[in-house]
């Protein structure tokens, strides 16, 4: 089969061996404990570094959808490698990981692109890039067969947010997920990180994602897929889900124990 993406960071973000991935993963959503599990969910905020740092803090917004009947996944990725303006969907057959393939939903990718000047079919931003293929074995561990549509951000200004959420207003449905892929502020002291990230909680929390986008571009927050955010939260708001939760915040000094230069990490729901 032509156009598939092979894993790049198994053996590195996550186990590459298929058992013990499926054991990591396992352990991790034992452990999550989500306060709250809402019935009509939208989408979810997952970040992407490696599981040993982030995968507690994923776990728990994909705790909420085993058992859902999600059909089709649509993930939302920064590009941390390349810059192209617009949104790039990945025009190959699917993506591969160690638990297996999970296909392009081509119905899906050809509406989102129809008649947008910004939104194209391409490889840009997905050669090499970690965001998408780290929540692939989250979500095949989860869900039951399902496809994808992985979108890749190259540029997150306020003209391509704006065009992404009107299209994906357009294709989801009642059996469609959106993932928006994002860590957030990165190698500040633990202190500083958890000012700087209380912000982008705070914004999703009282679903401000206008308040979120003028705040990243004032450069008063950071969040390396908060484009990714904000045209999920918008796209929502457009459909009538304007509720969201914080399942869990975190930081990477609980992993590694260095208080002085640290990745910070969120997982939320938006319902």
């Amino acid at each position: 089969m032509k156009g598939i993406r092979k894993p790049k960071v198994a053996g590195m973000f996550y186990p590459s061996d298929p058992a013990r991935l499926k054991s990591e993963i396992a352990l991790l959503l034992s452990l999550a404990q989500p306060e709250e599990s809402p019935e009509s969910i939208f989408g979810i905020i997952s970040p992407h570094a490696g599981y040993i740092y982030s995968g507690r803090t994923a776990s728990y917004g994909y705790k909420l959808l085993t058992g859902k009947d999600i059909q089709t996944v649509i993930i939302i990725s920064p590009s941390h490698r390349e810059y192209f303006p617009g949104v790039c969907v990945y025009e190959g057959e699917g993506y591969e990981t160690p638990l297996g393939f999970v296909p392009v939903n081509k119905g899906i990718a050809d509406k989102i692109v129809e008649g947008s000047k910004s939104i194209f079919k391409g490889t840009e931003g997905h050669r090499d890039e970690h965001a998408i293929e780290v929540q692939l074995p989250f979500l095949q561990s989860v869900l039951k067969d399902f496809t994808f549509l992985p979108l890749v951000m190259g540029d997150q200004g306020k003209i391509f947010i704006d065009e992404l959420s009107n299209k994906l207003k357009q294709v989801v449905d009642e059996n469609t997920l959106i993932v928006a892929s994002s860590d957030l502020s990165h190698y500040y002291s633990s202190e500083d990180a958890n000012l700087l990230d209380s912000i982008v909680e705070q914004h999703v929390k009282e679903f401000d994602y206008e308040g979120l986008i003028k705040d990243l571009e004032e450069r008063k927050c950071e969040a390396c897929g908060g484009g990714t955010i904000a045209a999920m939260m918008q796209a929502a708001s457009f459909l009538g889900f304007e509720r969201s939760l914080i399942l869990n915040r975190s930081d990477s000094s609980e992993t590694s124990g260095d208080r002085s230069q640290v990745v910070g990490y969120m997982s939320a729901v938006i319902y």
